[in-house]
């Protein structure tokens, strides 16, 4: 999708350099890939302790 942004140079550099990207749309997809996931684990964050897990590891892993 072909998109026009207006975005700060300095902002576009520094997160070039910091991912090692060559290309601002490979930086843009980069840090929306990581915008989503952060998110996605806030949520899942929020069902700890809510879920009960019988789960035994040794059992799991064919431990006497």
């Amino acid at each position: 999708m072909r998109t026009t942004l207006d975005l700060p140079q300095d902002l576009v550099t520094k997160a070039m350099n910091l991912s090692h990207s060559n290309s601002k749309t490979s930086t843009i997809t980069l840090a929306l890939k990581e915008l989503i996931r952060k998110c996605e684990i806030s949520e899942l964050k929020n069902y700890r302790g809510k879920i009960d897990l019988d789960i035994d590891l040794n059992t799991l892993r064919k431990r006497s």
